[in-house]
């Protein structure tokens, strides 16, 4: 066999970590994608780093400079970049173009996408991915979409059956009248208020009382034109991690125990000892397979691939509710996601691998569709 053949068929896959992001969970994207890039098998992986500025602008960074103040959570954020590039829809073998100097940027067989929130997690980037031909880790268009859209989500769950906390929903439009003591009634208190489509406990807010009650929808408004409205559900909080495609799987579970009023954005990746994240969480055998039945049977019904964290509370009485799906999980240092795969016996490397591989096949699938007459 000629050497040049040889080496086509060896090469390295070429993965792009797609990061950073324009919405508010941007410093959490760089966190996670520093993870990634440090556990990801180097022999079998060749790594583009694309990282997206707060204003969306996509640049290539190299990898020994792509972050600034990268240990510390709370000053993190994008280094000098190395050229400005955009997709180039249709093209195999240069699928990154450069914007202001020569044409192609080279190409990637396949994008991981770490970007957390709103243009990115919300079915944004993988329909750009989509038209663009490149296959690409998680959730497709509508899992992505409808895993965003916490009232869309809880709705779907309910008409599936599934366990769901009460909630209320108000638009912008119709938040005119909106009171304390109508909320109160419906849902009792305290209560959370937050944006419909956000994650990572941005603009999320505990109200005890109606002194708290305007500021809490007024910073809800400030993230998403949709508020929802969510019961206190006193329990445990659970977490499972799904991956998988058509025969998902489901980790062991692993329980939250917040040290704040609930396990809010700062909790989760600024202070590392905002919460206690138990791994393996002690539950009765009969609890951790209701858990996990659970997590996969949300992940089918929200039409979810590749991989999703579920999220629980487990009421005294032994009931389990869902609570929401993430569809890119936090891949930081302390986030659960990995950490429940490692306890189930799937080390970080082999997860990226994994998902990667399941990124492939669903393209190759997806690319047997015909799609004209």
């Amino acid at each position: 066999m000629p050497e040049k053949t040889r080496q086509k068929i060896h090469r390295k896959t070429r993965v792009g970590i797609l990061f950073g992001g324009k919405s508010a969970e941007h410093e959490v994207s760089l966190q996670s994608a520093k993870n990634i890039l440090e556990a990801i098998d180097r022999d079998k992986y060749e790594v583009t780093l694309i990282g997206i500025d707060k204003n969306g602008k996509w640049s290539l960074f190299d990898d020994s400079s792509y972050l600034l103040n990268a240990d510390d959570p709370k000053k993190i954020s994008l280094g000098p970049a190395s050229r400005e590039v955009t997709l180039n829809p249709g093209s195999r073998y240069n699928n990154l173009t450069g914007i202001s100097d020569t044409p192609s940027a080279g190409s990637v067989d396949v994008i991981f996408p770490v970007l957390h929130g709103p243009f990115g997690e919300d079915g944004t980037v993988q329909g750009l991915l989509k038209l663009a031909g490149i296959p690409f880790v998680g959730a497709s268009v509508l899992g992505s979409a409808v895993g965003m859209d916490k009232d869309v989500m809880k709705r779907l769950l309910r008409e599936a059956g599934l366990p769901v906390g009460k909630f209320l929903v108000f638009n912008r439009e119709n938040r005119t009248g909106l009171n304390f003591l109508d909320i109160e009634a419906e849902l009792g208190r305290p209560f959370f208020v937050k944006p419909a489509n956000y994650g990572s406990s941005v603009g999320v807010n505990m109200v005890k009382d109606e002194s708290g009650f305007e500021k809490a929808v007024e910073e809800a408004f400030v993230f998403d034109h949709k508020a929802i409205f969510e019961e206190y559900i006193e329990g445990r909080e659970i977490e499972c991690s799904v991956l998988g495609n058509e025969n998902p799987v489901a980790s062991i579970p692993g329980e939250v125990k917040p040290r704040h009023d609930f396990y809010s954005y700062e909790a989760k990746y600024l202070d590392e000892n905002g919460a206690q994240l138990e791994i393996p969480a002690e539950l009765e055998d009969r609890i951790v397979a209701r858990v996990q039945e659970l997590a996969v049977e949300t992940f089918k019904v929200l039409c979810c691939e590749g991989l999703a964290r579920v999220d629980f509370f487990l009421t005294s009485n032994g009931e389990v509710i869902v609570n929401e799906l993430n569809t890119i999980p936090g891949f930081t240092r302390i986030s659960m996601y990995p950490r429940l795969w490692e306890a189930s016996g799937v080390s970080y490397p082999e997860l990226i691998d994994r998902l990667i591989q399941l990124a492939l096949t669903r393209h190759e699938k997806d690319r047997r569709l015909k799609t004209n007459y």
